[in-house]
């Protein structure tokens, strides 16, 4: 039996516009454990595991410091949550994707209440064929293990799968996993860094995306009808 294609996607930077939401829900949960993080740092390590992060920008802090600083950096995130929206051209790539019959993954490690006000911002889930949650793994990008059940979760394989960042931890985990990985510049990072991680091609957001679909990976995905592929 042929393996289905799909197209997966990080949600936070790429689809939705969340990025610097987290480095300010960051930032307070850092100051209120009386550690000074400077914002810069905290915007270089969004889309990494999340216990990774705080291991590094702590400085490996007590294991308690840890858990308390995760607990408020989502209790403040989540009250940013009227603030989120989805980026340019989010929905309609996700429209035309979907009518070229491939499925639409949602590959994201986000706790399942983040990800619900994610959802809710994207307005989306009439198109998403699978999702992911940090409830599915133990360890995030860029860890590869999250994609891989994404794909597992929609019975694709890598060789027929692309996948859609904003990270450079979103590449490499990608390089890891051995699909390619288009990237999106709307959550912060620079070009140049995300074409040195491996990114196939590089796009402003998802609109640019859209606009350039025929030239990318994903136009060459065989789709799910009977004799294609």
């Amino acid at each position: 039996m042929t393996a289905q294609s799909a197209v997966l996607f990080d949600v936070d930077g790429t689809l939705v516009d969340s990025n610097y939401l987290h480095v300010h829900a960051w930032r307070r949960a850092f100051a209120e454990q009386r550690i000074e993080v400077e914002s810069w740092r905290i915007h270089r390590a969004i889309g990494m595991d999340g216990s990774a992060l705080v291991r590094l920008l702590s400085d490996d802090a007590p294991d308690d410091v840890r858990r308390r600083l995760k607990e408020l950096h989502s209790r403040f995130y989540l009250e940013s949550a009227p603030l989120l929206s989805p980026l340019p051209g989010a929905r309609r790539l996700l429209e035309r994707i979907a009518a070229l019959q491939l499925p639409v993954v949602l590959a994201t490690s986000a706790p399942d209440d983040e990800l619900a006000v994610l959802r809710k911002a994207l307005d989306c889930d009439d198109l998403i064929a699978a999702v992911t949650s940090s409830a599915d793994v133990d360890i995030a990008k860029p860890e590869p293990d999250i994609i891989g059940i994404a794909l597992d979760r929609i019975g694709a394989t890598a060789e027929r799968a692309v996948f859609v960042g904003d990270a450079v931890w979103d590449v490499a985990a990608c390089v890891r996993a051995g699909l390619p990985c288009i990237g999106v510049l709307s959550g912060g990072v620079s070009r140049a860094e995300l074409e040195t991680a491996g990114a196939v091609g590089v796009f402003d957001n998802a609109e640019e995306l859209l606009t350039q679909l025929d030239r990318t990976p994903i136009a060459d995905l065989p789709d799910g009808r009977p004799g294609h592929g």
